[in-house]
């Protein structure tokens, strides 16, 4: 998962694309890039850590021009190493950078086809620097020296038929414009606006509508399903359908957590969304526990607050801020690995004892993926001296593999695979556990906006939009993205990098 940005601009756009990734922080916080064209000449900066951290006085004055991209990254198949950091570059034609949001399930056939026929050359594990060549090569086809946007969306329609997967994402083609599109299911999220300045219109795209409203821009709405926005360097603004049977299947896990509240998606209020899904989780709480002793309602910070909120509402308890968190931890679900999430959690969160001493306590998160944190955090409220201690997840049991771009890809990391909710509750140490069901999770997301009839829930249901998902494919992920495989190939990072120090 990551957060994307572009904009085009009558005067710098460095400060602006540094606010709309500190905004859009929350979707990646492993790695930031920006790239912005000044007079045919790019400007490049990109490094591991955060936007504040990547991006000093010095580097923003470099950042020069009227037209940009950039990017916060989240890794997924690849690793922390800051070759991966984005947006990347390919010379030909013209000079194209790229920052993609999602994840190509056909890549590593891609990489193989542009090495033997399109005779380009990947450098990283990206898959992001995947997409850029194919979209280079579809341009570069059409052997002319000035684009027109017929030309771009062409380019974008051939890439649908070679890409399969999730990918919302923005490029800028040198002394031509930005071009933005977004995967013929809508499973990634990108959204663009406008805004009116002394010197004319300016334009901006970008993961989530929270940074078009933060910069001032005017929302226009969700680029559609399979859709390309190209909007030239000197301010005209076009659009086209690029795909030949697009579908809304947007990520209903993007409103469960990893969307801001105050966001709104594919014309759903993401604040809304998360109210009604409390709504829906206390019905069920006085199904199935309709003699309860709960004395106190605690989120587990931050996502949950609303659904908790809610949730208390509605079944007329006490609600209360029992943890607080150190706001200079990253969040634990995006961490790159287990044993970094497991020191992290305490590092996190603290009790506070007033609030469960002698109580019993429901805890509500936004969902379960791991256990560990839900593990950790129940024995901290027992620590605390809660006298029972109940779990309720706004999500249904994460029980299979996510291939669109979120790290939950392998089922043997996964509480919920193979279990059921009494297992779960004794695995991470609850009184009784209880899970929103999926039925009641779509119908709280799609209430916002009816005319979109499908989401892309894979995680809950094992049911994979694109259709090109298999059990060899699912095995070939978890060979590659568990958290034993990812420790191996930062370690060789580690030692690579140390290496180069010595040979200095």
């Amino acid at each position: 998962m990551c957060g994307i940005v572009g904009i085009v601009g009558k005067s710098n756009v460095n400060q602006a694309l540094y606010d709309a990734l500190t905004v859009q922080q929350h979707r990646g916080q492993d790695a930031a890039g920006i790239v912005t064209s000044n007079g045919g000449r790019l400007h490049l900066r990109k490094q591991n850590g955060l936007v504040r951290d990547v991006f000093q006085t010095r580097h923003m004055m470099r950042l020069k021009g009227p037209m940009g991209i950039g990017q916060v990254r989240y890794p997924t198949a690849g690793t922390s190493s800051t070759s991966e950091a984005q947006p990347f570059y390919v010379n030909s034609p013209y000079g194209i950078t790229l920052a993609h949001n999602g994840n190509l399930t056909n890549a590593d056939q891609l990489k193989d086809d542009l090495y033997r026929e399109d005779l380009r050359h990947i450098n990283t594990d990206s898959d992001s620097e995947i997409l850029l060549n194919i979209f280079a090569h579809e341009l570069h086809r059409l052997h002319k020296f000035e684009l027109d946007p017929n030309d771009v969306f062409d380019a974008v329609a051939a890439v649908h038929k070679r890409v399969r997967g999730a990918y919302a994402a923005v490029s800028m083609i040198t002394d031509f414009g930005l071009v933005a599109f977004r995967d013929p299911n809508g499973i990634r999220p990108a959204v663009f606006g406008k805004r009116e300045t002394a010197e004319g219109t300016e334009y901006m795209v970008a993961s989530e509508s929270v940074a078009i409203d933060a910069l001032g821009f005017e929302m226009i709405r969700d680029i559609e399903p399979g859709e390309a926005v190209v909007i030239t360097r000197d301010g005209q603004l076009f659009t086209r359908q690029c795909a030949d049977d697009p579908q809304y299947n947007p990520c209903i896990f993007e409103h469960v957590y990893f969307a801001r509240p105050d966001s709104i998606l594919d014309g759903i209020a993401v604040y809304k969304a998360r109210l009604r899904m409390g709504e829906k989780l206390a019905e069920k709480i006085k199904r199935v526990h309709p003699d309860h002793d709960i004395d106190v309602v605690v989120p587990i910070p931050d996502t949950s607050r609303t659904s908790a909120l809610q949730l208390s509402y509605e079944l007329g308890l006490v609600y209360r801020e029992g943890f607080i968190k150190n706001r200079y931890i990253g969040r634990t679900f995006i961490m790159p690995g287990q044993k970094q999430r497991k020191k992290s959690v305490r590092q996190k969160l603290n009790a506070i004892d007033l609030e469960f001493r002698g109580k019993n306590v429901l805890l509500v998160d936004d969902s379960i993926v791991r256990g560990t944190t839900s593990e950790q955090i129940i024995q901290m409220a027992r620590d605390a001296g809660a006298k029972k201690v109940y779990f309720a997840s706004a999500a249904p049991p994460v029980r299979y593999p996510n291939v669109y771009g979120i790290d939950m890809p392998t089922v043997d990391e996964l509480i919920g695979h193979g279990r059921d909710e009494a297992q779960i509750a004794e695995a991470i140490g609850a009184d009784w556990l209880v899970y929103q069901d999926l039925e009641d999770l779509v119908e709280a997301v799609r209430h916002g906006n009816p005319n979109i009839k499908h989401f892309d829930a894979s995680c809950f249901d094992g049911k994979y939009v694109t259709g090109d998902v298999d059990q060899a494919y699912l095995d070939h992920i978890q060979a590659m993205r568990n958290d034993a495989a990812k420790e191996a190939r930062e370690a060789t990072i580690g030692t690579e990098v140390l290496d180069l120090y010595n040979a200095r």
